[in-house]
């Protein structure tokens, strides 16, 4: 079967920041600006948003890697907008390339992996790995 994936895909994602968002929720002593790792959290999620609008019946995708440079501090209010591109397929494996941006700048860039799984299989190891 021919996959559905193909290298040039893009997906966005836009998020308003608040104050949820803050570096202080992971520690006080931060700036309350927002966070690495909700930035990780948003390439994350317009990653696996981009696969899952193109995975068969029973699959989903884990992330497997990612490699971040958080480039510039964002104020608390301000829109983040995260574009990821996929640039590789190797099998189940995709990597991407994704950069973020505040309404000002160029906030971070990436690359990140995600894992294509069977989701049953992946459950029923994470229940007995739970349960043993």
């Amino acid at each position: 079967m021919e996959s559905p994936f193909k290298v040039g895909m893009i997906n966005e994602l836009r998020q308003k920041t608040g104050p949820e968002h803050s570096a202080r929720r992971f520690f006080p002593d931060l700036p309350d600006a927002f966070a690495t790792p909700f930035l990780v959290g948003l390439m994350e999620g317009v990653s696996a948003d981009l696969m899952a609008k193109h995975l068969q019946s029973g699959e989903q995708s884990v992330g497997i890697g990612m490699n971040l440079k958080h480039t510039a501090p964002t104020p608390l209010g301000m829109e983040v907008r995260v574009v990821t591109e996929l640039i590789g397929i190797e099998g189940k494996k995709l990597t991407f390339k994704l950069e973020a941006f505040d309404e000002k700048e160029k906030i971070g860039e990436a690359t990140h992996e995600r894992f294509i799984i069977n989701a049953d299989k992946f459950m029923k190891k994470l229940v007995s790995k739970a349960t043993d």
